[in-house]
């Protein structure tokens, strides 16, 4: 139990900071009007799915019951996890400039 208490908060404030970057990339692509030009929005839209549903499962896990709890933490975790390597992988083929 202990150990569900102190990784939940972690989770939901690393993936909250995470969301909200996104969405700053996502609306400064818009101000840009680049969303038609790149394939940035799609990519940088599911990492704000990604991370909004690892922010919520976290959420959840520190206000369901025990059994529940754990449910949820290890799916927030397997899903803030792909958040991170999306982003990463993303980024790299930025880098590489194969995303154009």
């Amino acid at each position: 139990m202990s150990n569900r208490k102190d990784k939940s908060p972690h989770i939901l404030n690393t993936s909250a900071t995470l969301l909200g970057i996104c969405f700053v990339v996502l609306t400064s692509l818009n101000v840009m009007q680049l969303t038609t030009k790149t394939i940035m929005d799609e990519l940088t839209t599911a990492a704000i799915v990604m991370f909004m549903t690892s922010s919520l499962l976290s959420f959840l896990s520190m206000r369901s019951t025990e059994s529940m709890g754990e449910r949820y933490e290890q799916i927030a975790d397997v899903v803030f996890l792909a958040g991170l390597f999306f982003l990463f992988i993303t980024t790299m083929l930025l880098a590489f400039n194969i995303i154009k």
